[in-house]
């Protein structure tokens, strides 16, 4: 099995190729079939980097949506907001102000890759799976192309298994 610094690079190559539009689309719409998504008012998603499946088409649901905030080692959770901000990630963050976390109900959450048990591979920060560490009540989605999904991932005891895979 290859280690997490080989699937990544190898992940993100495979990315370079996939019509994510396409990809954004169909996830988009398989999400909104989802009974965690239907049944959340409060939900947190993430702001997309090139090459990485879009879920911004949500944002026209009658839900309130967070982006994540990223400030040291910790994971924050901003109102979305238009107003947006590169990070020294070079992620789009949000200008707004942090909430407590205890109100988010669901995070579709961003990977390289996933597998069947239901782990991510991320970036390598570890701040999702920090957040999700500590705010166990928040279920987990993770869109991610077929392409990229695998029968099983390297993991280390810290990684955290997500909810709901939505391949497409």
């Amino acid at each position: 099995m290859d280690n997490k610094t080989d699937l990544r690079v190898r992940a993100k190559s495979i990315r370079k190729t996939l019509d994510i539009a396409r990809l954004s689309d169909n996830a988009v719409n398989q999400i909104r079939q989802i009974k965690l998504y239907q049944n959340a008012q409060n939900v947190l998603i993430f702001h997309p980097m090139q090459y990485e499946i879009s879920v911004l088409g949500l944002l026209k649901d009658t839900k309130n949506f967070y982006l994540p905030k990223v400030c040291g080692n910790e994971l924050l959770v901003c109102p979305y907001s238009d107003k947006l901000e590169k990070s020294e990630f070079n992620v789009c963050e949000p200008c707004s102000n942090p909430v407590n976390a205890d109100i988010i109900e669901l995070a579709i959450v961003p990977a390289l890759m996933a597998d069947k048990d239901g782990y991510r591979l991320g970036y390598g920060g570890g701040f999702y799976d920090r957040f999700l560490s500590a705010n166990p009540h928040i279920k987990t989605i993770v869109p991610i192309a077929k392409e990229l999904y695998v029968e099983k991932l390297p993991r280390d005891e810290f990684d955290v298994k997500i909810d709901y895979a939505v391949i497409v």
